[in-house]
Formats: structure tokens, C-alpha cells, sequence
């Protein structure tokens, strides 16, 4: 969030600055003398420094252009797409006998899902256990069974 703010501030910046750049393009007046010094450019010659200037100018339009074009582009997600973001009620098919890494769990309704992170939840053991399946934030899906608070990572495999 903060690289777009930057980017828009940027972009603001030489769209209202870049008009008034373009009238003075010498770029010892857009450094400041003591600038201009500090970086050596006064060993320049008058052919050099034109050639410089026709660079940096080349650059601030392009520059701009590109941070206007930016600025209308909508903020890309930072989320995993998704082909299917809705939720899942069903029961799980047989018994459930806690959680585990890479176990596969059946739902009723035919869906298969395979756990991928190390959540466990020993000592429970359920017979056609109700369970509801969650998008997460960042991508990926969470499985809760029952009325447990724990909740492991699943992906879907059919």
C-alpha cells in the first residue's frame, strides 16, 4: 500500500512539476548550482551538458507517463484467484479421527480435501462430523469440523 502511495505521490509530483520543468530544462537550474558542482557536471562541456539535459528530459517524460498510466491501473489483488470462493457446509463421509498432515478427508457431497499444514487435534474422534470450509485471506482454504476451534489448511483435490 505504501509503494502505491508512494507512486501516486511521485506521480502528482511530475505531472504538476513536469510543465514547469519543461520551461526551465537546463538541468544545473533544476539541480541548483551547489548540486550541480557537487556532482561534477560543471566539467561538462556546452555540447555535453545539452546532450544530458535532452536525456534527463526524455526520462522525467517518460517517467511521468508511465506513473499517470500506473495511477489509472486498478491495484493488482494480493490475494491467490480463486475458480471457486464459496463456502462449504457438508459432513465429512466415515469417521474423522483428528487432524494430520497430508490426510485426505471426504465430504459428503463428494468433494475430496487434503490437509497441508501440521494442525492436529488429537483424541477426537467423530462419525459423520459436520465441517465448514473457508476461503483464507492470502489464498488457500481453512477446514474447521465441528464445534473445534482448530482449523487446518486444506486443498482441494476433486
Amino acid at each position: 500500500m505504501r509503494a502505491v502511495h508512494s507512486t501516486l505521490c511521485t506521480a502528482l509530483a511530475l505531472f504538476v512539476a513536469g510543465p514547469a520543468l519543461a520551461q526551465d530544462a537546463s538541468l544545473q537550474a533544476r539541480m541548483g548550482a551547489e548540486e550541480f558542482r557537487a556532482a561534477g557536471l560543471q566539467k561538462l562541456d556546452a555540447g555535453e551538458l545539452a546532450r544530458l539535459d535532452a536525456w534527463f528530459a526524455r526520462q522525467l517524460e517518460r517517467e511521468t507517463t508511465a506513473a499517470v498510466a500506473a495511477a489509472d491501473r486498478p491495484e493488482p489483488s494480493t490475494r491467490a484467484p480463486r475458480v471457486d470462493e464459496a463456502p462449504v457446509d457438508s459432513t465429512l463421509a466415515g469417521t474423522f479421527t483428528g487432524f494430520a498432515k497430508g490426510r485426505e478427508y471426504t465430504l459428503a457431497n463428494g468433494q475430496v480435501w487434503r490437509q497441508t499444514d501440521a494442525a492436529v487435534l488429537p483424541g477426537v474422534t467423530l462419525e459423520a462430523a459436520p465441517v465448514q470450509i473457508r476461503p483464507a485471506r492470502l489464498g488457500g482454504w481453512w477446514l474447521k469440523v465441528a464445534d473445534y476451534n482448530t482449523r487446518a489448511r486444506v486443498e482441494r483435490v476433486r
